[in-house]
């Protein structure tokens, strides 16, 4: 059975799960540019309305923004690296609510603004995995391992940014949020993913860049939660079995 090499720890591996946004691709690049632009569309509904009503939503997001108002960072606790779909339309609908916008006509505004903004993703095709992935994928096909991606995004998302950056060939399942029931930190996503793949949960490690990634692989019993955070903080990481920067830091042996 391969091994694989973290930090201070050797563990016996036949699966690894994956996390998408901030684990598998570059949050920034893809969701950066999209809060951007669904930022932008939610101001120019705000200012729209007038009557006083402040159109500064750097913050919604939890994002980072410079003063010509790009998004060059992000709270790894926040809405964009965790929120679903769902709720992320909660909280944008609610400064429409705020600003008197009634909540049904609030929500479809916004699922209008988040469509555009999709769109436009869709056309620049906005993906890119993050640094030395790819070798380590390529790796884990040479070790035999069997892989997976747990995500909170949607199926069609999902399956239109893995193949932008080229990897879907390398997982044998893949668990969005509209596959189960409940979504993470509850484990059924990696319950699910674990028996798709036939792999025991004690041979399985998950990856991912949140503290909710650490819970979901504790509540399903898998082997070791690696969290990732190229910035190198790991404070939102609580529930880590350990912590890496990049994907340098890992090693597969047989």
């Amino acid at each position: 059975m391969p091994l694989l090499h973290v930090n201070d720890l050797s563990v016996p591996c036949q699966a690894i799960l994956f996390d998408k946004d901030g684990t598998l691709l570059d949050l920034l690049a893809t969701w950066g540019t999209w809060a951007e632009l669904v930022l932008k569309g939610l101001g120019n509904q705000l200012a729209l309305i007038g009557d006083g009503v402040s159109s500064d939503l750097s913050g919604v997001l939890g994002t980072r923004h410079d003063a010509s108002g790009r998004v060059i960072g992000y709270d790894p606790a926040g809405p964009l690296s965790m929120a679903t779909a769902e709720e992320t339309y909660g909280i944008l609908a609610w400064h429409l609510y705020s600003a008197g916008v009634p909540w049904n006509e609030a929500v479809t505004r916004v699922r209008a603004i988040a469509k555009e903004a999709m769109n436009e993703l869709r056309t620049r095709r906005i993906a890119a995995p993050l640094p030395e992935l790819l070798p380590f994928l390529q790796q884990c096909a040479a070790a035999s391992l069997k892989l997976g991606v747990v995500t909170s995004d949607g199926s069609g998302t999902t399956g239109e940014q893995l193949e932008w950056m080229g990897i879907t060939g390398y997982f044998q399942t893949i668990v969005t949020r509209d596959r189960v029931s409940r979504g993470k930190p509850d484990p059924e996503m990696a319950e699910t993913a674990c028996r798709e793949l036939g792999i025991p949960p004690e041979y399985t490690v998950i990856i991912g860049d949140s503290n909710a990634d650490m819970q979901l692989g504790k509540g399903a019993g898998l082997r070791l939660s690696i969290g990732i955070s190229p910035e190198g903080s790991a404070g939102h990481l609580l529930d880590a079995d350990t912590v890496i920067t990049g994907y340098h830091q890992l090693r597969l042996t047989c």
